[in-house]
């Protein structure tokens, strides 16, 4: 999704998934807008499952799933205005990866699940932990030998992206560059011009 000048939204999971139960992940991610396209018009993308680009690490031992951006020329179905770079990976017990990544772009891994190390350094990280990666062409993770019975596998969002370096001013859900910006969002917002996208899962 694009806020850009304004979308009144809610995410949450289809109720069909609420009512069977069961474990998901929700992770809402901002992608900041440089100043000159942060009243551009809104947008929204329904991405499945099914329209991501998957790769796998030669021994096959890590699945990547590219959400959005570029992966050593494999690209994702996510369209973002600032350059970013999105995947999920999943490594099985012991296996590691060492992924390509942009010199240019900042780099972090969430994980959602499971224990490993990222970096040459092997930094331990487990589920809930985000480590930022220093500079380089190249981001390194991996799993544990041995896993939580409840999470067999690593499970780690990739993230980076072009650092804007702007001037940033947020409270709540409104991101801009000044307070003035701000104000007038707030006063967008209670006069209701703000757009709103309709619910497209399940259709």
């Amino acid at each position: 999704m694009t806020a850009g000048a304004g979308l009144l939204h809610i995410e949450a999971p289809p109720e069909q998934l609420v009512m069977s139960g069961g474990l998901f992940h929700g992770l809402q991610l901002w992608v900041n807008l440089p100043a000159r396209d942060k009243m551009m018009a809104p947008r929204y993308q329904d991405i499945r499952s099914g329209s991501v680009q998957l790769l796998t690490s030669p021994d096959g031992g890590a699945l990547m799933r590219v959400i959005a951006g570029s992966l050593d020329g494999h690209d994702g179905p996510g369209i973002t205005h600032t350059p970013i770079t999105m995947v999920h990976a999943t490594l099985r017990p012991g296996a590691s990866v060492t992924l390509p990544w942009r010199e240019d772009f900042n780099g972090l891994a969430y994980v959602l699940a499971g224990r490993g190390s990222v970096g040459a350094e092997r930094r331990p990280v487990h589920m809930g932990q985000t480590a930022v990666f220093g500079e380089g062409g190249s981001l390194t993770v991996r799993a544990d030998e041995k896993q939580d019975s409840n999470a067999p596998d690593l499970e780690v969002v990739l993230l980076g992206g072009q650092p804007i370096r702007e001037p940033m001013a947020h409270y709540g859900p409104f991101v801009m560059n000044t307070r003035a910006e701000l104000e007038q969002a707030f006063e967008d917002f209670q006069k209701g011009r703000l757009g709103s996208i309709p619910a497209v899962h399940g259709m």
